[in-house]
């Protein structure tokens, strides 16, 4: 919107000042609203944890993830678990088992504190991750792998891969990772639990707040309970505007909460944009193909390019996924996994749970691990929730070998087509949805063209 001021001898005149900090407050909060997305998706992270019975420090939450699970683009691939680790009880200790472990501790803005397992400095041979709280500024003792973390609360984030499909020793390997503060007792070093809540539903979204004054409100109290980042200054400086800031009460009249409450939902609007409905070149895979990049800067997990911070990547990652690392974004031979995103399909028309598709998958997918294809809500990015009880085809678990063929045909609609038992998944009618493709240990033909997989096409 442009404004135009009225001025009489040289000063703003009449109204025209006013709508000037109308305007400015609402490009304001849209600021800060982007910007601090990853933050309150972090405390809903923090939040579904604990209500899942998880103690900060004291155990964690175990799940296979099944549609009951609202998790924003969480996979069935691998056994998951989280906890939140507060350092305010001193620097913590999370010490791995050699093996397929991958991991990560992030702070409580979702920015990367350091990855565990495979990705990590461990490589997979096990090792004793220390996790410094704010300002510590003594010397890790020998034989740690150090960190530091720029908030009191942070989450550790751990899978297993399970090798051959085996989840029950995938489950034995990621509870027996120890968590237990610096210089604990031989009981506290074995006491950290793992609480396995698959079989109950779990909610780790923002999906109640991100539309409404709440958010702000969440984002308050995240504020005020943290140290200020030196990266953060700025933005910090917009909220204070806004009427919040650590150390003073978030009390709104009833014009604020008005433009906050908009702000909240144009704010998730525009996210939501950015995730399905980017018009950046750069995040097609092939130009003959409607598969999409989600993370669109390899280069790192801080969203950064040369001299800036690249902001519709970051947007258009935390409106679908959570937690953010090097590893998750890399594209290189044999390193992590690959994370292609479909929601249209090859008529460019949205993903739409009442019609049927077919997804060809030329065989053998180039993976030297497994491959998945899994199938997300439109509206809660989690999985898709039917009477089928399921939203992913798995390499690991189903039968995707094509009986010797060149290719599979997989298939995606309200019913089962002849013939696809094992292949289908179900969607939900009068709802949108997409897809990830995910690789796990991607080869060269993932990255050079030579393959790819069809689009999804209506039948």
């Amino acid at each position: 919107m442009t404004i135009t001021l009225d001025f009489a001898a040289g000063f703003p005149a009449g109204q025209s000042a006013q709508a000037v900090h109308d305007a400015q407050a609402l490009r304001r909060a849209l600021e800060a609203y982007h910007f601090f997305y990853p933050t309150v998706s972090m405390e809903a992270l923090i939040r579904g944890t604990r209500r899942s019975g998880a103690a900060d420090n004291k155990s964690a939450m175990l799940l296979l993830a099944q549609p009951r699970h609202l998790g924003f683009t969480l996979n069935s691939d691998t056994p998951y678990a989280g906890g939140v680790l507060d350092l305010r009880a001193g620097p913590m200790v999370v010490e791995l088992p050699p093996g397929p472990i991958v991991g990560l501790v992030d702070d409580h803005h979702q920015r990367w504190v350091t990855d565990l397992g495979l990705p990590g400095r461990d490589a997979g041979n096990g090792g004793r991750h220390l996790i410094l709280p704010p300002g510590w500024d003594q010397q890790a003792p020998a034989g740690y792998l150090p960190a530091a973390a720029d908030t009191w609360q942070v989450l550790l984030a751990l899978r297993a891969l399970p090798l051959r499909g085996d989840v029950d020793a995938a489950i034995r390997l990621l509870t027996s990772v120890l968590v237990y503060r610096l210089g604990a007792g031989q009981a506290e070093r074995s006491g950290y639990a793992f609480i396995d809540r698959t079989d109950s539903p779990a909610d780790t979204t923002p999906l109640g707040w991100e539309d409404n004054l709440e958010y702000w409100r969440v984002l308050h109290g995240v504020i005020d309970a943290e140290p200020p980042a030196e990266e953060l200054r700025a933005m910090l400086g917009t909220l204070a505007e806004l009427g919040i800031e650590a150390g003073q009460p978030f009390s709104p009249d009833a014009e604020a909460a008005s433009l906050l409450d908009a702000a909240a939902r144009q704010g998730r609007d525009e996210m939501l944009v950015a995730a399905f409905a980017s018009a950046r070149p750069d995040r097609t895979v092939w130009l003959d193909r409607a598969w999409e990049w989600v993370g669109l800067r390899p280069e790192n997990g801080t969203f950064e390019r040369s001299g800036s911070l690249d902001v519709e990547a970051r947007d258009r990652w935390f409106a679908q996924a959570i937690v953010a690392s090097p590893a998750m974004f890399r594209r290189a031979v044999g390193q992590g996994s690959l994370y292609w995103l479909a929601s249209r399909s090859a008529s460019g028309s949205y993903l739409d749970g009442s019609r049927s598709y077919r997804l060809t998958v030329p065989l053998p997918v180039p993976a030297s691990l497994f491959w998945s294809v899994t199938c997300y809500d439109a509206q809660t990015r989690s999985e898709v929730v039917t009477g089928q009880g399921r939203a992913a085809l798995r390499s690991l678990f189903e039968d995707l070998t094509g009986d010797g063929a060149g290719s599979v045909d997989l298939y995606f609609g309200p019913g089962q087509p002849d013939g696809a038992a094992g292949r289908w998944i179900q969607t939900p009618p009068g709802r949108g949805w997409f897809a990830y493709f995910r690789i796990y240990g991607p080869q060269q033909p993932a990255f050079d063209g030579s393959w790819r997989p069809g689009d999804f096409t209506q039948v």
